[in-house]
């Protein structure tokens, strides 16, 4: 028996089989779990490209963050393959590459900057609020951070907008607490992710954890920042919210 066996997860914000989200799925289905997958737009052809891969195949639904209808209508369209939801994984993020990431951070027009905190932000409130109606009594939503307590090369205003997802955290953590639903984040280190690679310059982040991280760390391997999602997910942290876990080789706990 798996540590999700029979409870039922929604991933959101799954692309490519090289997704964070995507092992988290391969994961959690292997730990027992029943699994929505969601995305939006152009990409949706992709997810379900690549969601053809899995056994079983995960029902797939659109979810635009941004778009208040998706939104209203998400625990409705989720009641068709769920009476309930155990989980949420909350692995949505987006800022302009053009204007808000690689050095450009003095000259990004707001209106950058408020939908990137709009999408990576405040979309974790949208969306637990959108799930509520269905959470199960001890359900945990978990999101995807890169550690916005410090400033990063050509990260920008995405690390703004994780700094704004880490702090959402906790209010979260603190106001369904009462309700027995538990919010933590993973912190994973650089990944070979599309999301990576849209960041210009960010070939430097895997030079920078080459050297510095403890455990050492590849980027090309998910399974370690998707086991903690997954184990997140599980009921074996039941006393754990608002916290941030550390997938990072131990780089975080490194100076100079």
């Amino acid at each position: 028996m798996g540590i999700l066996e029979g409870k039922n997860i929604l991933v959101a914000g799954v692309t490519m089989n090289t997704s964070i989200g995507y092992r988290v799925v391969e994961i959690a289905q292997a730990e027992g779990a029943n699994v929505v997958v969601s995305n939006f737009g152009r990409a949706m052809s992709l997810t379900a490209r690549v969601l053809r891969r899995l056994d079983p195949e995960p029902p797939l639904l659109e979810l635009d963050v941004s778009n208040a209808e998706h939104l209203e209508t998400l625990a409705d369209r989720l009641g068709e393959h769920f009476d309930h939801l155990d989980g949420v994984v909350h692995s949505i993020a987006f800022a302009n590459p053009e204007t808000a990431l690689g050095g450009k951070f003095l000259s990004t027009p707001f209106s950058d900057v408020g939908f990137s905190v709009h999408v990576s932000a405040y979309s974790l409130v949208s969306l637990a609020m959108a799930c509520k109606p269905l959470f199960a009594e001890k359900a945990s939503i978990v999101g995807m951070t890169f550690d916005a307590t410090v400033s990063w090369p050509t990260y920008d205003w995405m690390g703004v907008s994780k700094a704004a997802l880490e702090s959402t955290s906790r209010y979260l953590a603190r106001y369904l607490g009462p309700d027995g639903v538990r919010c933590n984040l993973v912190a994973a280190g650089p990944l070979e992710t599309i999301a990576k690679k849209a960041i210009p310059g960010s070939e430097e982040f895997n030079a920078i954890w080459g050297t510095r991280a403890p455990l050492g760390w590849d980027p090309r391997d998910l399974d370690p920042t998707a086991k903690a999602v997954v184990a997140l997910l599980s009921d074996w942290f039941p006393a754990t919210t608002g916290e941030m876990i550390h997938v990072d080789g131990g780089l975080h706990s490194t100076g100079a």
